[in-house]
């Protein structure tokens, strides 16, 4: 599967700095890592930061699949409100959920400092807004459920919203969100894993695993096999390809960053924003004071017909962004486009999705990818080792 078409923003930047060999004979282990982007790296440092031995393979060049494609806002909130997502999986698992989230952010910021990554990590407020007045109650009934569970929020109204250069009726304001670079930290981890022991491999697809004794074998497209205790897929909407339930729905994302605006205003610049359109369209800067946008979401169907829609999609993001701030000159620089994945629920799903076999399973889905991957670094020894953990039970399969 293409997960993103070319010239998005983030590999540009630092074109191709570290690259990996494939893999040339068979290889025993025991965890083996299928995926090389943000989900698969945090994984990694999680496991190789244990003391456990790994070997991590990517079908493409490291962090060049969805990771390279994201826009990297950070926020505790999932893309189902928290007052709906009560209503769906009960007041501990929506609370927790949220809560996790933003315990998320602080912990990998905690990361980046460990590794000492260069990924423009930086923490910034989160404003939910309203366009229309039939989303206002929505908006409000969202706001005292935040409230109510302790989470610190502000509402605003339109006047507020206006240092912002915001044109909406309304907002939650939110304490707890970030902005980062997820290509160079996914990068970034590598290197680190790769001192402390990892075997890490690119062009190495796998195209199949089975059991043979007590061990779990890949077999590669070059005929090659890794032997493993455990196997670990961290390929987020490629996961498809080996799962036999579908948990996951597939839609096309479209992104347009501007070029360099140096009169951007601080308020702006220290906010990630996002609306209660749906689909939803969001917007955060970059440290050098570029604007990146993303929405315009519909079913993915094929790689080829989601970037023929990419000048169409540029023309319809830079309209909404014009309604939204219209004293904002947005001259698009870059443009590209993206799959992911939306659960029915808003949430990921961990863990192994046949008990008896030792394959495990970080799916990060939705607009919250790498804060649920960092949730994932919790549990997934938990699983590995066959131990109860609320995430496991909250994020299982068949659910």
């Amino acid at each position: 599967m293409k997960l993103r078409s070319t010239e998005s923003f983030w590999p540009l930047r630092h074109a191709m700095e570290t690259s990996y060999p494939s893999i040339a004979s068979n290889i025993e282990t025991e965890i083996l890592i299928i995926g090389g982007g943000i989900t698969g790296a945090l994984i990694a440092y999680k496991l190789i930061n244990e003391g456990k031995k790994v070997v991590l393979v990517d079908r493409r060049d490291i962090s060049n699949g969805s990771t390279a494609a994201s826009t990297a806002l950070l926020q505790y909130e999932i893309d189902v409100s928290l007052h709906d997502l009560i209503k769906m999986r009960g007041t501990k698992c929506a609370v927790d959920s949220y809560k996790n989230g933003k315990q998320a952010i602080f912990d990998l910021r905690k990361i980046v400092d460990d590794v000492k990554s260069d990924c423009q990590f930086e923490f910034k407020k989160s404003i939910y807004f309203c366009s229309l007045k039939k989303d206002v109650p929505f908006l409000k009934n969202e706001f005292v459920a935040r409230k109510k569970h302790g989470f610190d929020v502000r509402w605003l109204e339109r006047w507020d919203l206006e240092k912002f250069g915001l044109n909406a009726l309304a907002a939650i304001e939110s304490a707890t969100a970030a902005v980062m670079d997820p290509y160079r930290l996914a990068q970034d981890l590598f290197l680190y894993c790769q001192k402390n022991g990892m075997q890490i491999f690119d062009r190495t697809n796998i195209i199949s695993t089975g059991k043979q004794n007590e061990k779990l074998i890949a077999h590669t497209e070059n005929r090659y096999t890794i032997s493993a205790d455990h196997i670990i897929h961290c390929s987020g909407f490629e996961s498809i390809e080996t799962l036999k339930e579908k948990v996951v729905n597939l839609k096309s994302t479209y992104v347009i960053a501007s070029e360099s605006i140096p009169e951007l205003s601080n308020a702006f610049k220290k906010t990630i924003f996002w609306d209660t359109s749906k689909p939803y369209l969001y917007f955060r800067a970059t440290q050098d004071n570029r604007i990146i946008m993303g929405g315009g979401d519909e079913d993915f169907r094929d790689a080829q017909k989601r970037d023929k829609l990419l000048p169409k999609k540029e023309r319809f993001l830079l309209t909404r962004f014009q309604k939204r701030f219209p004293k904002i000159n947005f001259k698009i620089d870059y443009s590209w486009a993206g799959t992911f994945g939306e659960t029915q629920d808003g949430l990921p799903y961990f863990g192994k999705p046949n008990p008896d076999r030792n394959e495990h399973y970080v799916l990060g889905f939705g607009g919250n990818g790498i804060t649920f991957s960092v949730m994932a670094m919790n549990s997934i020894l938990d699983s590995i080792n066959n131990k109860e953990n609320p995430d496991l039970e909250y994020y299982r399969f068949g659910r």
